[in-house]
């Protein structure tokens, strides 16, 4: 996310500090932060930030196409700066996601697409990060 000015004003966004503090935060973030962890993050150093603005940035930044929303938590939304289209690996303990950058092709079969037109897909594997596979190793 190079650049967080333009990205505010690609969003229709004006450049607040608190806006550019979410910004920043996001910059090469690889964690895929929930709003609540950006705001937890970003609160401490910046008393008047307000967990709507936190989430109203987040969600103007995804309508702009600047953040992609996460939906592979069902606790919560997560975000990424990272819009290039990319997979994920998902830590079914800790919730860790990590980036998977490689291109992995899924075809639709055609009798099961039913006339559905596919513009794109996303790849998600479940399993143990590494922390937390050696945790369940004895000894």
């Amino acid at each position: 996310m190079k650049n967080p000015p333009k990205k505010c004003l690609a969003a229709g966004m004006k450049r607040t500090p608190q806006r550019l503090a979410v910004l920043a935060y996001l910059d090469g973030n690889t964690s895929h932060p929930s709003a609540e962890e950006v705001y937890r993050a970003l609160s401490k150093k910046n008393p008047t930030l307000s967990f709507a603005t936190v989430y109203n940035t987040l969600n103007a930044l995804t309508k702009a196409g600047t953040v992609s929303e996460l939906t592979i938590d069902a606790e919560r939304k997560r975000f990424d700066p990272n819009t290039v289209p990319h997979h994920h690996c998902i830590c079914t303990r800790c919730k860790k996601i990590i980036d998977i950058m490689k291109d992995i092709t899924v075809d639709l079969p055609a009798d099961s697409a039913k006339g559905f037109s596919v513009a794109g897909s996303h790849v998600e594997f479940y399993g143990h990060c590494s922390r937390c596979a050696n945790k369940r190793r004895p000894q």
